[in-house]
């Protein structure tokens, strides 16, 4: 009986070593603006940092959040920190940032540049109607050690060029920085839909979760416009992995949880759950 538990545990121990299950999170907050009225953030971002919460994400790429709603993001999420710049520059203007984990995760390298030919400094690419910005981070998984670099994104919303630009300035950048292949997820809202050049190419390199899934869920957009009585049906947030054997995608789900017919943000967050094998 004593070998058989032995076995028992030694075989738990060898499956549960070989692969690490990650639940990551991408959430456009909707900047804070007054003009928003009774969708103005002071009035659901006590809803929004609950629902983080409660999915509680590993890693969360956040975008449109101006320096006060990471104030008070890092203020209401327990065991998370934050990383990353403001568009403007330091902590100015709209983040583009990563909240992770302290608990499971320590950051090795962490870096945000502009989308554009001037990458390290304040600047706006070819034709963007504003400065964009990417964040990326080597995460280590603190009790498995494994290593994940993680890359978060807002692309321009006018300016075509600057999408397909900008989106490659990050595949270069991945190349760049991630020469010893470890597993790279890749978050952030693209402005563009699934039938874009953009997301084509970008297919052809990298996996999208939600095609790659064992099981789906929620509506098929992504983008409510904060119009709860209206269909969701335009789809321009991401989360992508490299291409590799190691990443299994089990769960996709669009979150569309509201109260009192209010959604938390005017774009819903995209939650995936993956594995990676050691």
């Amino acid at each position: 009986m004593k070998k058989y538990i032995f076995l028992l545990m030694a075989i738990t121990t060898f499956t549960n070593g070989i692969s690490q299950n990650y639940k990551m999170m991408t959430y456009n907050l909707r900047l804070d603006v007054t003009s928003d009225g009774e969708n103005a953030w002071k009035n659901r971002k006590d809803f929004l940092s609950k629902q983080v919460l409660f999915f509680a994400p590993d890693i969360m790429g956040v975008q449109e959040a101006k320096p006060n709603q990471m104030e008070d993001l890092k203020k209401s999420l327990t065991n998370y920190a934050a990383i990353g710049l403001g568009r403007d520059g330091d902590q100015k203007g709209e983040h583009s940032s990563i909240f992770y984990n302290t608990k499971k995760f320590k950051v090795e390298q962490v870096n945000t540049f502009w989308l554009s030919p001037t990458p390290d400094k304040v600047s706006m690419g070819w034709d963007a109607a504003y400065p964009r910005i990417c964040t990326y981070a080597l995460f280590t998984d603190i009790e498995k050690h494994t290593k994940i670099w993680f890359f978060n994104t807002h692309l321009d919303h006018i300016g075509p060029l600057a999408q397909l630009n900008g989106m490659k300035q990050i595949e270069q950048k991945i190349a760049e920085v991630n020469t010893k292949k470890y597993p790279v997820i890749l978050t952030g809202d693209f402005n563009v839909e699934p039938d874009s050049e953009l997301i084509k190419e970008l297919s052809q390199i990298m996996v999208n979760t939600q095609s790659a899934a064992q099981l789906t869920f929620g509506p098929s957009g992504s983008f409510n416009g904060f119009k709860f009585n209206e269909p969701v049906t335009r789809k321009i947030d991401y989360i992508f992995t490299s291409n590799s054997k190691k990443i299994k995608v089990h769960k996709y789900a669009v979150l569309s949880e509201s109260i009192d017919l209010k959604y938390p943000s005017d774009h819903f967050p995209i939650y995936v759950d993956l594995s990676i094998d050691k």
